[in-house]
């Protein structure tokens, strides 16, 4: 062994014997605090063993824990004599009140009032035996004693407050809130407090005058008022506590034009409840009246976009483009204007020709306008998806992105989206390797950001639609954990659908066919996908895919604008197959149909309801519940 090896573990073993030598030192003046500080004590006179208060109080808990409040109030009596702690107190007059012992309760708070002469909880406690043993004259006097000799002191108000919060004394704890409201002349309301309150005891207007009385005093605080209201609405799904906080911020903003916040708060309410229609109204009334230059606008066009309300969207944009070139946001005006209205083309379904050859001339418009650089790149690659996907130029498709991606100065992050376009694209035209190739790149050049999670799930399931399942699952089992909630939660889908359907009992057989119409179905080639489809039925008879290739014939159907059949399938789901992971979906999925293309709003309403009924964990449940109230009308006149 070396000298420096020696040296070394010479240095290690002192750091070790100096660190154990400062723990001793520490553990022996740590245990021996409480003997020291016991000052005016005779020595050597019932001196306790080492450990026996402790064993005391752990036993006098354990008592307390077993509702032997006798042993319990014996043991704590002891303990408060000797330390005079205010917890052993608290403990030693719960187990009184719970003997139904007032008289000694009462004796015990009297003699800790004297020694806390400024201390109102003591009155409380008092007030709360007197209570408890019938006097409540006695009580009240008490309890008005503390309000009122409250000081004007932040912190012994929120105490006082508390204490009766503690004895369940609702009222009493908003009398004191409201008493320091005026001792501390509004410098600090109490607002977020008694809004809590108020919540505890069910009289949510009380609760959202407290809230919105809170951006008064502190505007600032929005943000923090929102996130607080956003969890109590999604907590009571049932109260209408949403259209109670829109009826009073539609009166506060007609009394208060001038205050931003209510405007603000009344367009954050909206896309909550995703009324995508008033909140359009409240954002351009932002805009109009505090000169937002159309930023507002603009955010809540991108929102009601991803939301699938394509008409707000496109009217929002219009409406930043109306200012005119020469607005900062023209340009991703049209840009989001296109994608819009692209968006609500191809989701519809049912869309002719001349509706996607008009969507490829307004493209061509734009880029031609704005010239090919990296602010028009989104609109190349929209340009190329609608080409490839809905046109069947797949050359000309793949070519325009080949350029893009040797454009100068374009960002990293842009060419790994036009990398991914194009492996999209390669995969639909059935070039599974080179698809691949570009998927493993921009996974690599962003292994821990969204689009690398993106790319990892692209890549997965190209090797699920070749029917390299293991591999396939593998990456699917990581992305169960990705940051973006879309992604993990296609993931694990995938995921269970390949673990359920390749167990060591049966071949994959099944999977690898229902694979290959899932893919076909990716390249818009239906007609191979409904050949598959059926030859597994054919073949197999029942299997555990029984429900999984039902709902891929109820999308084609979808897909084909046979709004009916697709219904008549998702039924068969739903009824026959309730007790497996789709028919949740196949309800959901019933009722936009019923909602949406089938013009029968009841039946959407029943479908929504016995998804809430029967599914309540589902991860729709949320949105049918919005949906399932939007269809009964719960919405509150606009004033």
């Amino acid at each position: 062994m070396t000298n420096k090896n020696l040296n070394s573990k010479f240095y290690i073993l002192k750091s070790k014997i100096y660190i154990l030598n400062s723990l001793f030192l520490l553990l022996t003046l740590t245990f021996s605090l409480p003997i020291i500080s016991q000052v005016n004590r005779p020595p050597f006179v019932n001196q306790q063993k080492p450990g026996k208060k402790s064993d005391d109080s752990q036993l006098a808990y354990q008592y307390y824990r077993n509702k032997e409040f006798e042993k319990a109030a014996e043991l704590f009596e002891k303990l408060y004599n000797k330390t005079r702690s205010h917890n052993y107190y608290t403990f030693y007059l719960n187990c009184l009140i719970e003997l139904g012992d007032y008289k000694r309760a009462e004796k015990l708070i009297k003699k800790q009032i004297k020694r806390n002469l400024k201390n109102s909880k003591y009155n409380i406690d008092l007030g709360h035996v007197y209570s408890m043993a019938n006097k409540h004259e006695l009580a009240d006097k008490q309890f008005t004693k503390a309000i009122n000799s409250l000081p004007p002191d932040k912190m012994k108000i929120l105490q006082t407050a508390n204490t009766f919060l503690y004895r369940n004394k609702f009222n009493l704890a908003i009398a004191t809130f409201k008493k320091g409201r005026e001792l501390l002349n509004n410098s600090y309301p109490f607002n977020l407090e008694l809004a809590q309150i108020y919540y505890r005891t069910g009289n949510f207007q009380a609760m959202i005058n407290e809230y919105l009385d809170f951006l008064e005093f502190d505007a600032n605080s929005i943000k923090t008022v929102q996130n607080k209201l956003q969890t109590i609405i999604s907590n009571e799904p049932e109260s209408n506590i949403d259209e109670t906080l829109r009826k009073s911020l539609l009166i506060r903003t007609q009394k208060f034009p001038e205050k931003r916040f209510y405007p603000e708060m009344l367009l954050w309410l909206s896309i909550q409840q995703k009324d995508f229609d008033f909140a359009f109204i409240q954002a351009r009334s932002i805009d109009r009246r505090f000169n937002e230059n159309g930023k507002i606008v603009y955010g809540l066009a991108g929102l009601s976009a991803s939301n699938k309300n394509y008409d707000i969207a496109i009217e929002a944009y219009n409406y930043i483009i109306n200012k005119g070139r020469n607005n900062p946001l023209y340009l991703d005006g049209r840009i989001g204007l296109l994608h819009a209205e692209f968006l609500k083309t191809i989701e519809k379904f049912v869309y002719t020709e001349k509706e996607i050859l008009n969507l490829e001339k307004k493209y061509f418009a734009a880029i031609n306008e704005f010239g090919e650089n990296p602010r028009t790149i989104p609109l190349i690659r929209e340009l190329a998806h609608l080409q490839a996907f809905y046109m069947n130029k797949l050359e000309e498709a793949a070519n325009l992105l080949n350029e893009t991606i040797l454009m100068k100065n374009i960002s990293k992050y842009q060419l790994a989206e036009c990398k991914l376009e194009l492996a999209d694209i390669l995969l639909f035209s059935g070039d599974v390797w080179e698809a691949t190739l570009l998927y493993s790149q921009v996974e690599k050049s962003f292994k821990n950001e969204p689009i690398g999670h993106e790319a990892k799930f692209k890549n997965a399931k190209l090797f699920y639609y070749i029917g390299e399942f293991e591999w396939a699952k593998a990456q699917l089992d990581i992305l169960k954990a990705a940051t973006s909630k879309l992604i993990a939660n296609d993931a694990m889908e995938l995921s269970l659908l390949i673990s359920d359907n390749t167990n060591m009992d049966s071949t994959t057989t099944e999977l690898q066919l229902f694979a290959k119409a899932d893919m076909f179905f990716y390249q818009n080639k239906d007609d191979l996908a409904i050949q598959v489809l059926d030859s597994i039925n054919f073949i197999f008879g029942y299997h555990s895919l029984n429900d999984e290739v039902l709902f891929k014939k109820a999308e084609i159907q979808m897909k084909r604008g046979s709004f009916t059949e697709a219904d008549s399938l998702l039924k068969q789901i739903s009824e026959q197959y309730y007790f497996d992971i789709l028919s949740d979906d196949a309800i959901f999925k019933r009722a936009e149909l019923q909602e949406k293309y089938l013009n029968n709003p009841q039946k959407a309403m029943e479908l929504y309801h016995d998804l809430l009924t029967n599914y309540p964990g589902s991860l729709f449940s949320v949105e049918a519940r919005k949906r399932f109230r939007k269809l009964r009308g719960d919405k509150v006149e606009e004033m």
